[in-house]
């Protein structure tokens, strides 16, 4: 059943709406019937047919055009889900119009380009929310109570950890697809910048280093076993002004894929989250383990309730600036290395290429803040090879 049209339902376009854009359309139409969005537009190169448009969104206006969309529409957001390296021109045709932003993470490919967005959109007046779900769970805050409470001592450090996998068409599913770089522009498609960077953005929220200026050095480490430009299998150390280190390790390469997870190392204790379910798992010196679910709110929404009742956004771009320095010093490391003949193996039946052992040093490196070199894998990096970047 369509949502009757209201005057209070704020229109909205999407740019984008195929591939990870579907679950935009889907989340659209979730709050469209609750009368909190309208979705006036979408922006493909080839539109949309009936049948990839979810029943109950009507027919809304479609043309590749997207400033002549935002024009003819009036929308007051645009959803923007489109590929890396045009997030920043679409944003910035967005915020010359007055219209407010929900922008798909990783907000940009580069530092320079993530400053060009951000002063743009700051110097036109509008909301910019960055599309990091993860840090709309109510578990972010009370992780960050817990810390500061002292519930597990001395915060030591903070570990990511995401044991993935993607099958071998993943990388075919788009031009930029797997890439560093692509007619010159900058895509960065790695593991720890577009599919796991939840994992690094909320490794960084959690301990209050979410800015640009909380990160005073990077360490990378970056593989593929994949026949591609960028890498598949990685991990970074960054060094943080708060003096506490946080190591992410991720791999789209698993023998068994599993849920992704951040934990915080205390003194005397540590509290695990599982991002994607808002759940999180305290353990402590004294104490049994203490298990709790949180809810989430939705970006979008959160979004609208700033626009009509100035509820704070979640995620603005300053608190991704940390993310960012993360995305640039894996830019400026050298091309991720091949991993040597005979370290992985096609998967046949699932056509993906599987890594053996590597779940174990995924899940490691977290609970030990090392990188893969520290830890003996096989196929890491000599350390000479290692990048290290000063922010």
């Amino acid at each position: 059943m369509t949502t009757p049209r209201t005057d209070t339902a704020t229109p909205v376009v999407l740019a984008g709406a195929r591939g990870h854009g579907r679950w935009h359309l889907e989340n659209i139409r979730r709050l469209q019937r609750r009368g909190i969005v309208r979705l006036a537009g979408i922006c493909e190169l080839t539109p949309l047919t009936p049948q990839e448009i979810p029943d109950g969104l009507g027919t809304p206006e479609q043309s590749p055009d997207f400033g002549a969309l935002l024009d003819a529409t009036g929308a007051r957001i645009a959803v923007i889900c489109t590929p890396i390296p045009t997030h920043t021109d679409l944003a910035l045709k967005a915020a010359d119009r007055g219209v407010h932003l929900l922008l798909e993470k990783p907000p940009a490919p580069s530092y320079a380009e993530f400053r060009r967005m951000a002063d743009g959109v700051a110097a036109a007046g509008v909301a910019c929310q960055i599309g990091f779900q993860s840090l709309g769970s109510q578990a972010v805050p009370a992780i960050r109570r817990m810390i500061a409470d002292g519930t597990v001592g001395a915060l030591v450090g903070i570990g990511g950890a995401g044991a993935w996998a993607r099958p071998e068409s993943y990388y075919r599913r788009a031009p930029w697809a797997g890439k560093r770089r692509l007619h010159g522009v900058d895509v960065i498609d790695g593991v720890l910048t577009n599919p796991l960077a939840h994992a690094v953005a909320t490794a960084l929220a959690l301990g209050g280093t979410d800015r640009a200026d909380d990160v005073t050095g990077v360490e990378t480490e970056l593989l593929r076993a994949n026949d591609i430009e960028s890498d598949d299998t990685s991990c970074v150390r960054i060094s943080t002004g708060h003096g506490h280190p946080v190591t992410v390790a991720a791999t789209l390469c698993a023998e068994h894929p599993d849920e992704p997870y951040v934990v915080v190392h205390g003194s005397s204790g540590r509290i695990t989250f599982w991002y994607k379910q808002d759940r999180v798992l305290l353990q402590r010196a004294g104490h049994g383990p203490q298990e709790f679910e949180y809810g989430r709110t939705d970006l979008l929404e959160n979004l609208v309730r700033h626009l009509t009742d100035g509820t704070d956004l979640l995620v603005v771009p300053e608190r991704t600036g940390a993310f960012m320095q993360v995305v640039e010093a894996i830019r400026l490391s050298p091309d991720p290395a091949p991993l040597p003949a005979g370290s992985w193996h096609l998967l046949a039946d699932e056509q993906r290429r599987v890594v053996p052992g590597v779940d174990g040093l995924v899940a490691a490196a977290a609970d030990t803040l090392a990188l893969y070199s520290e830890l003996g894998a096989p196929w890491a990096l000599p350390h000479g090879l290692r990048k290290e970047v000063s922010t």
